[in-house]
């Protein structure tokens, strides 16, 4: 796992490169969720990771760095979803598979991965995001609370909402 330190921890604040080379990945897994567009995302998540930059002096260290930034990243991604006009979006993959899946059938793990998006698409956009952090950057609920700025209890329903919709969108492909 890459670093989580927060700049408190270490003595230090991370320079831009390695706020971007230790934070981009996660970061643009949680935007890419929530806007589903990719050159929307990347450019928040650009747009992210400059703000955290330039906000470090503020971090007190309450929460990891990396959860600072995924919350800088929710509230700029959900601002910019407000902010936007309704736009037709192009069909999107999620930037990485992990579906534990044999690739021995790339037809079926291609149709798979088309209902899987079409079904995490169709959840509000914050169920998506919620979705991505648990499931994806393996994030516990606490921290996702903390990113989110929910109640604890909000996001293990939404997100106990989220896979029934999604399990029942895939059933058949266990």
């Amino acid at each position: 796992m890459q670093s989580e330190t927060s700049a408190g921890e270490t003595g230090h604040a991370p320079d831009l490169e390695t706020l971007v080379r230790d934070h981009w990945a996660p970061t643009y897994r949680v935007v890419v969720a929530i806007v589903r567009d990719h050159a929307l995302a990347e450019d928040i998540t650009q747009e992210t990771l400059l703000k955290a930059w330039k906000a470090l002096p503020s971090f007190r260290g309450e929460s990891s760095l990396r959860n600072w930034i995924l919350r800088i990243a929710h509230n700029t991604a959900i601002s910019t979803i407000r902010r936007r006009t309704p736009e037709p979006h192009e069909p999107w993959n999620l930037p990485e598979s992990r579906s534990g899946r044999d690739a021995s059938d790339p037809v079926m793990d291609e149709m798979l991965m088309e209902q899987f998006e079409a079904a995490l698409a169709g959840l509000p956009a914050g169920s998506r995001a919620i979705v991505v952090l648990r499931e994806v950057e393996g994030r516990s609920y606490e921290e996702i609370a903390e990113i989110v700025r929910l109640p604890v209890s909000t996001v293990r329903t939404r997100l106990f909402r989220a896979r029934k919709i999604l399990a029942s969108a895939l059933k058949g492909w266990q």
